[in-house]
């Protein structure tokens, strides 16, 4: 993808934040291109859904084997697609910075970059720490001229950190950070009550990303809050392999096939989402 058409997309996806809108996940070539053709704007991606499709568990993933899904996703839809990088895919900033240097040249908008870690003594980065990959991130596209749209992501609430009555507050102080950093939108997974959501929105003055979930306020709701992202994470991908997992039992245990069979897309009419070919990374 050409610079110019990538940032064409940058300004797109960013003018999308003046609104609230929602942001489906996709996993592969087809559930993004079957979501373009439903009428979103925009894609992300979920990393559990690549890696659990790929045969890793979440966080495990090497990021060679992410990447090429990545690629696949961004070239074969016509909107812009932001990527999830969990922490970065790196031990370090600088291996972190790589990571969002190989995202970039795919021809993506925006990053995810989470907080979380995979130690359960230390549930979350240093709030220094993430500032200063946040920073290291917002500087390295500034060189390349490509302005990526930074979607930090703080796991206060999804992970449980901390007594509840201190949960607010620490979203919060790590959210200002984020934005002092340069970041350009906060998103916090986990939160579900109208009253916490109102509490951040008047706290941070930057777009506000929240994960959909079944306790979650309509997107009318949210919308009057001024909420501007709602994600769909790894949902749509688990939905689909909840069918499939339905199917299977259904031919196992009742030797019908209607779950398979009923209101389903021809061979022809799947056919149609295959992308145009183009060139892997690494070939």
């Amino acid at each position: 993808m050409d610079s110019k058409n990538q940032i064409s997309k940058i300004i797109e996806f960013r003018a999308l934040h003046s609104n609230s809108f929602v942001l489906p996940n996709a996993w592969d070539a087809i559930s993004a291109k079957v979501f373009e053709e439903c009428g979103f704007k925009a894609i992300g991606t979920t990393s559990a859904g690549i890696a659990v499709s790929q045969g890793y568990s979440d966080r495990n993933m090497p990021f060679q084997t992410a990447i090429t899904s990545i690629e696949r996703i961004v070239h074969s839809v016509n909107i812009p697609v932001s990527v999830d990088i969990e922490d970065g895919y790196g031990q370090t900033i600088e291996e972190t910075i790589e990571t969002v240097r190989q995202v970039i040249s795919t021809g993506a908008v925006g990053i995810n970059i989470e907080d979380s870690t995979i130690d359960p003594e230390q549930p979350l980065y240093d709030i220094s720490v993430q500032q200063q990959k946040i920073s290291a991130i917002k500087n390295l596209a500034d060189t390349l001229g490509i302005p990526l749209f930074i979607n930090a992501r703080t796991d206060v609430y999804w992970s449980q950190i901390g007594e509840p009555s201190t949960r607010m507050q620490e979203t919060i102080k790590r959210a200002l950070a984020y934005q002092e950093a340069g970041a350009d939108c906060i998103f916090v997974p986990g939160v579900t009550d109208r009253k916490m959501i109102q509490n951040l929105r008047k706290a941070v003055s930057i777009p506000i990303n929240l994960l959909a979930g079944p306790d979650m306020p309509s997107l009318s709701e949210l919308s009057d809050i001024g909420i501007q992202r709602i994600s769909c994470g790894s949902a749509p991908f688990r939905a689909t392999t909840t069918l499939l997992k339905n199917i299977g039992e259904e031919i196992i245990n009742h030797g019908t096939f209607h779950q398979m069979t009923s209101n389903v897309l021809s061979y022809q009419e799947v056919s149609k989402y295959t992308p145009p070919k183009f060139s892997l990374w690494g070939e």
